[in-house]
């Protein structure tokens, strides 16, 4: 049974990645995606550099910032930007439950790339996660013009991003503390952001709002740097098994808080859609604890 201090951290980590897609849906269109993002990953970077340093762990930087500019780029700058282009047409609510196909592709991703075969039940747990998308995107309140389909696209193309960060991840990172990794991703994806944002800085400062300001300092100290300390934290109390279920809350909580502070509506396809989307992972994935000798 996990402890209750556990399960409160596994709630909170969930309300936190939950409301990234409430923050960027607030600041994105006000200041524009690329510097949401170039904000939400650079002061992230910073303060988890400066944990690094109070608690005098070695970021590794110098040794593997290839790899970090890598994982940077597939875990934090492609992803976060696609989100934040798709959050100017698209809800928080449809971003949260459009994100939740990451495990969806990871396994497709593994099963290319590591050539780890795929089961019966995990082709019919990708396909029922796509036949989600299709119910969430076909039964939505949301009108489906060509710029809502581009950003569905974007937000899908997000997890597919997400999927191949993990197993690059999983095959490049082994042995290197997770707080280092976190760090190193933060800093490689600021600096492959820079130039980019360079080109799409607003106009005048008084775009900038202090409403979309908080938005990003939120985004960037609570639902990146206190997450991923959370997200570790967990990992090593409880394990990535139970971990993992964070995936069914992330867009429960999405939708709560697009609702509460957005005045977002949620129709019974989106229900419906994130549904049959959660019910697939339990295809896809065996949450029963397995009895290993030594750690992954």
């Amino acid at each position: 049974m996990m402890k209750i201090k556990d399960f409160g951290a596994l709630l909170a980590l969930a309300a936190l990645w939950g409301a990234s897609f409430l923050f960027i849906r607030i600041a994105s269109p006000i200041i524009g995606p690329m510097l949401t993002i170039q904000g939400r990953v650079t002061i992230a970077a910073i303060a988890l550099l400066f944990y690094i340093f109070m608690i005098r762990q070695s970021s590794q930087f110098k040794r593997r910032w290839k790899q970090y500019l890598i994982i940077g780029a597939l875990n934090a700058a492609i992803p976060f930007t696609l989100i934040a282009f798709a959050a100017i047409h698209i809800t928080a609510s449809m971003s949260a439950i459009i994100n939740s196909m990451t495990p969806l592709f990871t396994a497709i991703v593994v099963w290319v790339w590591m050539k780890e075969k795929l089961n019966i039940r995990k082709w019919l747990g990708i396909l029922s996660g796509m036949i989600g998308v299709i119910i969430l995107v076909g039964w939505s309140p949301i009108p489906l013009t060509s710029k809502v389909i581009i950003s569905i696209l974007l937000s899908v193309l997000s997890t597919v991003s997400y999927s191949i960060a993990g197993v690059y991840a999983k095959m490049n990172f082994g042995g290197v503390p997770p707080l280092s990794v976190a760090f190193g991703q933060q800093m490689g994806a600021s600096l492959l952001l820079i130039p980019f944002t360079l080109f799409q800085l607003p106009e005048s400062p008084a775009v900038i709002t202090p409403i979309a300001a908080f938005s990003v300092v939120g985004l960037a100290l609570l639902c990146t740097a206190i997450a991923y300390l959370l997200y570790f934290y967990l990992i090593e109390s409880v394990g990535p098994t139970k971990t993992l279920s964070v995936t069914f809350l992330i867009p429960l909580f999405g939708m709560l808080w697009g609702v509460l502070f957005l005045n977002e509506q949620i129709s019974l396809g989106m229900i419906a859609g994130l549904i049959v989307l959660l019910s697939s992972i339990f295809l896809i994935f065996d949450f029963q604890p397995k009895r290993v000798t030594s750690k992954a």
